[in-house]
């Protein structure tokens, strides 16, 4: 064997080496990938595909350590009446209206500094970045969007939210959490008729009592507290 046929042949066999080398990192490359992408999507709501409750608290987390407070708004939207149409229609029908609800704020975030959340049942969350002499015409317009009417079925399906506003530069030194509870307080005066919209929540509504963890008036806070 010549010595460039003993060359090429050694050529050849590192090439298989790192070949076959290349064969499990490249399988386990794949393997972390899906199972990342799994992971993602099981923090994902399987409804809507909008991030669930604690990937939303991490990320008004971070809004607030990043951004200016008077910038930052979280709003809590509830659906009006959702229920009947469930009750009128079926639950595909409550769930069309669900999954529009759920893309029609993603769409509006998409093309903000914002992020939606669902956080069950027919409760939204939005946590956004606005000037502040721009942020009650964009909320506004952001509630005139949700509100259109849906067709299902041969159906006029009318949709109506009751939103409720926190600022973080009104609840100065507090937690994302503590914000999404004074947004969450603020939405459930606007629905009871207690307040007019739009509402923007006060420290005291950061603060309003619970029971059981979550504000009165919410399922389920009619069952015993627990102890602490």
């Amino acid at each position: 064997m010549s010595s460039s046929t003993r060359a090429q042949a050694r050529i050849g066999q590192r090439a298989l080496l790192l070949t076959t080398a290349a064969i499990p990192l490249t399988g386990w490359t794949v393997h972390a990938l899906a199972l990342h992408r799994r992971l993602a999507d099981s923090r994902k709501d399987l409804l809507t595909g909008l991030p669930c409750r604690p990937e939303f608290v991490a990320y008004g987390e971070r809004v607030l350590r990043t951004r200016r407070r008077d910038a930052v708004h979280v709003l809590l939207l509830d659906g009006v009446d959702f229920k009947a149409v469930n009750d009128t229609y079926g639950h595909a029908a409550g769930d069309t209206v669900i999954q529009t609800m759920g893309h029609r704020l993603a769409r509006w975030c998409a093309t903000r500094r914002a992020l939606a959340a669902r956080l069950g049942g027919d409760e939204f969350a939005v946590c956004a970045v606005f000037p502040p002499s721009a942020a009650l015409a964009e909320i506004t317009a952001l509630r005139e969007q949700l509100q259109q009417p849906l067709q299902y079925e041969g159906h006029t399906l009318r949709l109506d939210v009751s939103i409720g506003i926190a600022r973080a530069a009104d609840l100065s030194g507090e937690t994302m959490s503590r914000i999404l509870r004074g947004a969450d307080a603020a939405m459930y005066k606007v629905k009871k008729a207690e307040a007019t919209f739009p509402y923007f929540a006060t420290r005291a509504d950061a603060y309003a009592d619970t029971v059981n963890g979550r504000r009165a008036g919410r399922r389920g806070t009619h069952l015993p507290a627990r102890a602490a």
